[in-house]
């Protein structure tokens, strides 16, 4: 998982991680199932801290009805049920899909910002 770079611009950051936090979700809960604490402590831990409930239940909720994730409620040993989350195998699949489309998408993406654009086509625009 990335780390949001401090003191940077927090728009940025924030369109940046609007367009990957779900994958992100993804790849934690493929690494173990949470409940939806647990998964806010675990996306701060991998470098968004600033990423909250109000972010994280609608993106599981939306994964959900996608099929991507399913819950489960089990007991806690302390209070009420929780609802635990895990990678469904649809899940898995489209998490496999998205990885190699961000790594196609990052690799575009910094060949650009090391100037690696062929000359013949920065002349034909």
């Amino acid at each position: 998982m990335c780390r949001m770079i401090a003191g940077e611009d927090p728009d940025r950051q924030a369109q940046l991680l609007r367009g990957a936090l779900d994958m992100c979700l993804l790849a934690l809960l493929s690494e173990q199932p949470a409940h939806g604490y647990e998964l806010v402590q675990r996306v701060g831990v991998a470098g968004f801290p600033s990423v909250g409930y109000g972010t994280i239940y609608p993106l599981l909720t939306r994964m959900r009805r996608l099929g991507l994730v399913a819950q489960e409620v089990q007991n806690s040993p302390a209070g009420p049920d929780r609802k635990v989350y895990a990678v469904t195998e649809a899940g898995r699949a489209r998490l496999a899909d998205w990885t190699a489309q961000w790594n196609g998408f990052v690799d575009v993406v910094g060949r650009v910002l090391a100037g690696g654009v062929p000359s013949e086509t920065r002349s034909q625009q």
